[in-house]
């Protein structure tokens, strides 16, 4: 899964026709270890309608400032150039499946 960085950020995620969620996440967080390989796990069924990135708050600081992530792992879901939802925690991979199923219907 592609770790973007802030010339990055615009334009595949704000500039992005699809909907997108963004997982910001840290090289020390636990939660965020145990987050990693369930968005692996879904990422190819959601390939072509919802576009999945992370972020490291460590290296893109000013994007984790501009975004209010206070905690992490924070997922932020993006359409239209615009975040949409923000959630916060470690979540099962059924709640993750259905909100993508949600965006990626349009």
């Amino acid at each position: 899964m592609k770790v973007l960085d802030t010339k990055e950020f615009d334009q595949d995620v704000l500039d992005s026709k699809e909907p997108v969620l963004v997982d910001f996440f840290a090289q020390w967080c636990g939660p965020c270890k145990l987050l990693s390989p369930i968005l692996e796990k879904l990422a190819p069924e959601f390939e072509d309608k919802v576009k999945i990135y992370k972020v490291d708050i460590d290296e893109s600081s000013d994007l984790a400032q501009k975004y209010r992530v206070m905690s992490v792992p924070t997922l932020k879901f993006f359409k239209d150039g615009e975040p949409v939802e923000t959630i916060i925690g470690l979540q099962p991979e059924n709640v993750l499946k259905s909100k993508l199923d949600y965006y990626a219907q349009g």
